[in-house]
C-alpha cells in the first residue's frame, strides 16, 4: 500500500489545524482567500458609508485649493477713529459752531431768505400798499425772527401766526397798511414819537422802528413781553422802548404821540389813547367784536377828534391789566 491511501480518511483536527497553519485565520478558507462573515459584512458597511459622508468634503476641499485667493479684506475702522484720525482745521470747526448758534439764535429757515422777504413785499404792494419806506421797513425786518422754529418756513406768507398765551403775529399785509396809513399825516409822513398797544412778539415794533424816530410799546403779558426783548435783541435796535403794563392807559408820561397803532380790538377806543394823540396825529386801531373794521382817528384840534372807517379785519381782544 501507498502513503497516500494510508492518509485517508483524514481527520477533523487535521483539517482544522491546517487551515490555521495557513494564516487566514478563521477569516478564509482552505485556498487562503478572505471568507465573508457576518462581522466583517457590518465592517464593511460602516467604512463604506463613512467614505461616502467624507466625500462631499474632499471635493469641497480640493475645490477651495484650486480657486483662486481671494484678497484680503480691509480692516473696519470705526467712525470716531476716522474722525479722530483726520481732525478738521480749527477754522472750520469755529465756522460750523457760529452758524448752528446763529441759526439756533435767529430761528433760521431754509425759506428765510431775502428773495422770500421780497415776494412778501411784493404781495403786499399788490394788495394796495404804496408807501415805499414802509415797503422798505417790511423787507429790511426778518419776520422769521419773531416766530416759533417750528413756523419758520411759513413765516412769509400773508396770514397771522400762533405766538402763544392766546395772541398772534399780524399778518403782513395788515401790518404795513397800519402803518401806512398813520404816515399819512399833514406833516407829510414824519413821525417823531409813535406808541404801539399791544408788544407781542415785537415784530411790529421793529418795522415800525424803521418809520419813526422813537418807538414806544407797551405788553400786558409778561412772557411775551420777554419775547419781544428776546427777539429785538439781537437786531440791535436802539429807537424801541418796551413796557410791561397796562395799554389802555398808554404812556401820558411820554405823550403826546405822532401815530398810535393797537394790535388788539376793542369796543372802542380808550379816552386815554385820544388824549395822548398830538394835534394832526392819527391812531389807527381795529374796533368792534365779532364783526371788525379797522378805524382811523385824527386828532384835529384840543377837542375835536375825526373818525374813519377803512376795512374788515380780524384781531385778539383788547383787554385790561397785567397778567
Amino acid at each position: 500500500m501507498s502513503d497516500k491511501s494510508s492518509r485517508f480518511p483524514l481527520s477533523l483536527s487535521s483539517v482544522v489545524d491546517k487551515k490555521k497553519s495557513s494564516g487566514g485565520g478563521r477569516d478564509r478558507d482552505v485556498a487562503g482567500r478572505p471568507q465573508a462573515t457576518t462581522q466583517t459584512a457590518a465592517k464593511n458597511a460602516a467604512q463604506s458609508s463613512q467614505r461616502a459622508a467624507l466625500k462631499p468634503v474632499q471635493q469641497g476641499l480640493a475645490q477651495a485649493l484650486r480657486a483662486p485667493p481671494v484678497p484680503p479684506r480691509a480692516p473696519v475702522v470705526p467712525a470716531q477713529r476716522l474722525l479722530s484720525a483726520a481732525p478738521a482745521p480749527r477754522t472750520a470747526i469755529k465756522n460750523v459752531m457760529t452758524v448752528t448758534q446763529t441759526n439756533d439764535s435767529h430761528h433760521a429757515s431754509p425759506l428765510a431768505s431775502e428773495a422770500v422777504r421780497k415776494a412778501m413785499v411784493a404781495r403786499v404792494a399788490k394788495q394796495g400798499v404804496a408807501d415805499a419806506k414802509v415797503l422798505a421797513a417790511m423787507e429790511a425786518v426778518p419776520r422769521h425772527m419773531f416766530v416759533e422754529p417750528g413756523l419758520a418756513s411759513q413765516a412769509y406768507i400773508d396770514a397771522s401766526l400762533p405766538i402763544g398765551h392766546h395772541q398772534t403775529i399780524s399778518q403782513p399785509y395788515i401790518v404795513a397798511r397800519m402803518i401806512e396809513i398813520m404816515r399819512q399825516n399833514r406833516h407829510g409822513g414824519r413821525l417823531d414819537r409813535v406808541l404801539e398797544i399791544g408788544t407781542g412778539c415785537g415784530y411790529q415794533a421793529a418795522v415800525l422802528s424803521r418809520v419813526a424816530g422813537e418807538v414806544y410799546s407797551i405788553e400786558r403779558i409778561k412772557p411775551l413781553h420777554e419775547l419781544a426783548k428776546t427777539n429785538l435783541r439781537p437786531l440791535r435796535i436802539a429807537n424801541i422802548r418796551l413796557h410791561y403794563g397796562d395799554g389802555m392807559l398808554g404812556l401820558p408820561q411820554v405823550a403826546p404821540f405822532d401815530g398810535i397803532i393797537l394790535a388788539a380790538a376793542g369796543l372802542e377806543v380808550p379816552q386815554a389813547l385820544l388824549e395822548q394823540l398830538a394835534i394832526g396825529g392819527r391812531l389807527v386801531a381795529p374796533v368792534g367784536e365779532r364783526q371788525q373794521v379797522l378805524e382811523l382817528i385824527e386828532r384835529v384840534g384840543q377837542r375835536d377828534w375825526r373818525r374813519s372807517t377803512l376795512e374788515q379785519c380780524h384781531f385778539v381782544p383788547l383787554r385790561p391789566g397785567t397778567v
